[in-house]
């Protein structure tokens, strides 16, 4: 049965949402889909890591995750999970990392459909110029979570 819960967090409420025990969606948005609203412990487990990464005291994440994409966005977001905690990638290393040094805007592209924001660190890209681009939760939000993760 698929489920979700919303816990608040610094950045505002998120909805994490779980199926077959493992996590599928971590978003600001609400789930557009019919899913059971019930708190489990794989959900408790979630919630508890992401509010030690927003204490500044965990910078990797130990979930299991399952989420749904393509081929392509599937390998963009195992590179994701690759970024270093405070450390970011451009677009191009991405595509580059992945073997696809030409598909820098279909990884943007893969990164607009991340599912599980944070977790998988979509917020770790930006622009080959060092500048922030695109995020699905909005450039504010992204700047929240990049300073978070350069606080000492």
């Amino acid at each position: 049965m698929d489920v979700c819960w919303q816990y608040p967090t610094p950045i505002g409420p998120l909805w994490i949402t779980e199926t077959d025990a493992a996590i599928t969606a971590v978003s600001l948005h609400e789930p557009g889909c019919i899913f059971e609203r019930r708190e489990t412990e794989g959900l408790q487990t979630a919630y508890r890591q992401l509010t030690e990464y927003f204490a500044g005291e965990r910078r990797e994440f130990a979930l299991p995750l399952c989420p749904k994409g393509t081929a392509f966005q599937q390998k963009v977001w195992q590179a994701l999970q690759t970024i270093p905690y405070g450390e970011t990638r451009s677009y191009r290393q991405v595509a580059e990392a992945i073997g696809h040094p030409k598909a820098y805007r279909a990884v943007g592209g893969a990164n607009h459909k991340n599912p599980i924001m944070i977790v998988i660190p979509c917020h770790r890209v930006i622009g080959a110029d060092g500048r922030l681009t695109g995020y699905a939760s909005g450039l504010g939000v992204k700047e929240q979570l990049l300073q978070l993760e350069h606080r000492e």
